[in-house]
């Protein structure tokens, strides 16, 4: 069965929030017609203002259904030291979900959420054993030739020109738990930078990362851009294209296009 998904991430709602990219965002939503809409983390810019998360809430609701949603790092309080560190997801719970591992499933597909934000740093992340846990048990429920996904915040690879930048503290066992379950793509975000690439040692997986969709927060070049990902994926191929928000359109144009052939030991490039 044919599967159509849309990988947006990093909006930042608050100060930082592009309202014009926003709405364009979620036309294109529309026009697309995914099968479901996964949104990688940082909805909001400061956990600690509600205004923020009304703001995001009245946003998400202009996006088609279903979502799968995880949170990020930036959605954990930053001044408020005891929600931070003793109860870091009282908001995202009270106004996105009590569920921080969602998963969802169809036909020959399923995409199972986890999280890799907490209080304990300001932009770090890290996947706790009982976080891996529960991830490989998802995983396990589905056979081999069902396509696994996986959605984290952060990433376990640093893109080109994000050397400085955070990624999950235990990157290395993250990544063999993903072997391990049979994950055939990793969804993130966090560096606001469109990446795509192969990674992995006994199994490889592709990890696709959306920059950020609808805030100022952009980076240099056309990585940097305002951007998201739609996935294709049919039988045992993947097809990725990075779209990036161009101001002269209005719109988001194709940037760049790959497309994965499924191996014995996981994923090659075809294009």
């Amino acid at each position: 069965m044919r599967s159509v998904l849309m990988h947006i991430s990093d909006l930042h709602a608050g100060r930082a929030f592009h309202p014009r990219v926003a709405d364009q965002l979620a036309r294109e939503a529309h026009d697309l017609c995914p099968d479901l809409v996964i949104i990688s983390g940082d909805l909001v810019q400061r956990a600690d203002f509600m205004s923020q998360w009304e703001q995001i809430v009245q946003y998400l609701q202009r996006l088609p259904e279903p979502r799968l949603i995880i949170p990020g790092n930036h959605d954990v309080p930053l001044f408020h030291l005891f929600e931070r560190f003793f109860r870091p997801f009282d908001r995202y719970r009270q106004y996105i979900s009590p569920d921080l591992n969602p998963v969802f499933e169809r036909p020959g597909l399923v995409v199972v959420g986890g999280n890799s934000a907490h209080g304990w740093t300001i932009d770090g992340g890290y996947v706790d054993p009982d976080q891996q846990r529960e991830m490989e048990r998802q995983f396990a429920r589905y056979p081999d030739d069902v396509c696994k996904i996986a959605v984290l915040h952060h990433g376990v690879v640093r893109p080109p020109g994000c050397e400085r930048r955070s990624i999950v503290r235990n990157a290395d066992e993250v990544t063999q738990m993903l072997e391990r379950s049979g994950v055939d793509v990793l969804l993130c975000g966090h560096h606001h930078v469109a990446y795509v690439d192969v990674v992995g040692n006994a199994r490889k997986f592709i990890v696709c990362q959306s920059g950020t969709s609808a805030s100022r927060r952009i980076r240099e070049g056309m990585r940097g851009k305002n951007a998201y990902n739609v996935l294709m994926i049919k039988d045992s191929t993947i097809h990725i294209s990075q779209r990036v928000y161009v101001e002269t359109t209005g719109k988001f144009e194709p940037f760049a296009v790959y497309e994965f052939q499924r191996r014995a030991i996981g994923y090659s490039s075809m294009r």
